[in-house]
């Protein structure tokens, strides 16, 4: 009896965990802004809210350039990549941890972008406008890609959208976690 107990007490944690995650993803908890709602921009270019950072809100295409799913981080980076560059990135699928490729030596050009990609401390600073790149993890198998803001001796400013209900489009990250 005992053994049911823990059993059935432990399913109901597990789906309770699992129900808690998916909401805090696929909902907007944050009651304060709305989904869609401009919040910041970068030489022009709005960055979105977006809410939980599962919640879509349709493709964005732009002069038949898929620039991605509204308000996730790809389709900011590739729509500020496609106003304010004029780059069309050759292949326009793909989640965030896809805009670096790890089978490629730091320097080469990752031809699936058409730009080229450095590991992080390989002695290359980041310049303001390059791609900043976060890896997968167990809650977020999409990876998330953000734009170097700014740059100064000691940290880089990122902009970014769909940090989460909560989180902020700019935040500041020391550059020696980076070089």
């Amino acid at each position: 009896m005992v053994r049911k107990v823990i059993s059935y007490t432990l399913l109901g944690i597990t789906l309770l965990g699992i129900a808690s995650h998916w909401m805090v993803t696929h909902t907007n908890l944050n009651p304060t802004l709305k989904r869609g709602l401009p919040i910041d921009s970068f030489n022009g270019v709005y960055v979105y809210y977006n809410g939980g950072t599962s919640q879509s809100s349709g493709r964005n295409v732009i002069d038949g350039y898929n620039v991605g799913i509204r308000y996730q981080c790809v389709e900011f980076v590739k729509r500020y990549y496609y106003l304010h560059y004029h780059h069309h990135m050759p292949d326009t699928y793909g989640n965030a941890k896809d805009f670096f490729d790890k089978k490629l030596s730091s320097g080469s050009l990752n031809t699936a972008r058409g730009l080229f990609q450095y590991k992080n401390r390989d002695q290359v600073r980041p310049q303001k406008g390059d791609l900043l790149v976060f890896d997968s993890y167990i809650f977020n198998p999409y990876g998330h890609v953000a734009i170097v803001s700014n740059v100064t001796d000691k940290n880089i400013e990122i902009i970014q959208q769909n940090p989460g209900p909560w989180g902020r489009s700019r935040t500041n990250i020391e550059l020696e976690t980076c070089l």
